[in-house]
C-alpha cells in the first residue's frame, strides 16, 4: 500500500478500531474512511486527534458507498457487536453476521482486500483445542450468542466460493490496552482491576467454580492491543495466504499474575478478594485459552509480543494513570 492509499475501518470509534487508525496515522495513511455508531458520545475521545478523510455512520455507510462510489483500496472490518452478555441473538446475527456478509460481498464485487475481526470466543470451552483449522470451524460449540455469531460468518466465509482478492478472520484472543475507557463491563480486566485499586485499594477476582483450577489460576491468552494493530498492519502490507488466523500471543496466563502486574504498575502492594462467578455466566465461562499461532508465523510474521507484565505495564504507567488515549 501507497500512502495515498484509501483504507476503511469500521468500528473506527472503538477499542481496536480506533487504536488501529492511530496506527495507520503513525505509518502515514491520512486517506482513512471512518464507520461507526458515532452517537455514542463516551467514544469521541477515542477519536481526538486522528486523521481521516471521512466519519460515515455504521447504518448508512452502504448508501454512501453507492452514492459516492469512493476508491477504496483495503478494508478493515474491526466493527461487530461485542457484548458477550447480550443473549438476544438477532442483534448478533444482524450486526455480526448479515452486515459482515454485505462487506465480503463489497469487496468481492469491488476487487479489495479485507481484513476482519473474527473472535476466540468461536471456540467455546476449547474442547477441540484452539487450532486456527479451517474444517475445524465446522466442529466449535460456542458458549455465548456472540461467539455463535462470530463463528456463523467464518463457516459462511470458508463455504464462499466468491471472494475478495485477500482476506483475513483474526479470531481476537483477550485484547486489552488503551482506549477501552468506554467499554464498561466489557472491559478488559485490568481495566477493571486499576479502577478498583483506585476505588478501594484492591482488586476482587472470581472464585474458581471447578476442582481443576484455583482460585485466580484461572487462564487466558492475553493480548496486547498494540500487538493486535501492527500484526493488521502487516497483513495489509504482505498478503500472505487467505484464512483465519489466531491473533493471541500463544501464552495463557493467570488472572492473577494480570492483577499482580496492575499493582506492580501502579506502585501499590497487591490485595486481592476472591468472589463468587454470577450465576448468568458459570456456565458459560472459559477457563483456559491459548492461541496456536503457529499459522500466522509460518506466513512470515516474525515479530516478538509483549509479554503481559510488559504490556500490562505500559498501559497502566503511560495511559491508565494519566488518563491518556492511543
Amino acid at each position: 500500500m501507497n500512502k495515498n492509499s484509501v483504507i476503511v475501518v469500521t468500528g473506527a470509534a472503538g477499542f481496536i478500531g480506533s487504536c488501529l487508525v492511530g496506527f495507520l496515522n503513525l505509518k502515514g495513511f491520512n486517506n482513512l474512511i471512518l464507520v461507526d455508531d458515532f452517537s455514542k458520545s463516551e467514544k469521541e475521545p477515542n477519536l481526538l486527534n486522528k486523521r481521516f478523510l471521512h466519519m460515515v455512520e455504521r447504518s448508512r455507510f452502504f448508501e454512501w458507498l453507492g452514492s459516492q462510489k469512493p476508491h477504496i483500496d483495503f478494508i478493515f472490518h474491526i466493527g461487530a457487536r461485542t457484548d458477550t452478555t447480550e443473549f438476544n441473538y438477532a442483534i448478533h446475527q444482524e450486526l455480526n453476521v448479515e452486515y459482515s456478509q454485505k462487506i465480503w460481498n463489497y469487496c468481492c464485487v469491488h476487487n479489495i482486500p479485507l481484513v476482519y475481526a473474527s473472535s476466540a470466543a468461536t471456540y467455546g470451552s476449547g474442547e477441540y483445542g484452539y487450532k486456527d483449522d479451517h474444517q475445524l470451524s465446522f466442529s466449535l460449540k460456542p458458549l455465548n450468542p456472540y461467539g455463535v455469531s462470530k463463528n456463523e460468518f467464518d463457516k459462511w466465509v470458508l463455504h464462499e466460493t466468491y471472494r475478495p482478492p485477500f482476506w483475513a478472520g483474526l479470531k481476537f484472543f483477550n485484547v486489552y490496552g488503551p482506549n477501552e475507557y468506554h467499554k464498561g463491563r466489557m472491559a478488559s480486566v485490568i481495566w477493571h482491576s486499576f479502577r478498583q485499586v483506585q476505588q478501594n485499594g484492591k482488586v476482587k477476582l472470581f472464585r474458581s467454580h471447578r476442582p481443576d483450577f484455583k482460585d485466580g489460576q484461572q487462564l487466558r491468552d492475553f493480548v496486547y492491543v498494540k500487538d493486535v494493530i501492527r500484526i493488521c498492519y502487516w497483513l495489509m502490507e504482505n498478503q500472505p495466504a487467505s484464512g483465519l488466523y489466531n491473533l493471541g500471543t500463544g501464552s495463557a496466563r493467570a488472572f492473577q499474575d494480570l492483577v499482580l502486574s496492575t499493582f506492580r504498575g501502579m506502585d501499590r502492594e497487591p490485595v486481592i478478594e476472591f468472589i463468587d462467578m454470577p450465576e448468568d455466566i458459570r456456565d458459560k465461562y472459559q477457563y483456559f485459552t491459548e492461541a496456536d499461532m503457529r499459522k500466522l508465523r509460518d506466513a512470515g510474521y516474525s515479530e516478538p509480543f509483549y509479554s503481559l507484565e510488559e504490556g500490562v505495564e505500559d498501559y497502566v504507567r503511560n495511559y491508565l494513570m494519566s488518563g491518556k488515549f492511543y
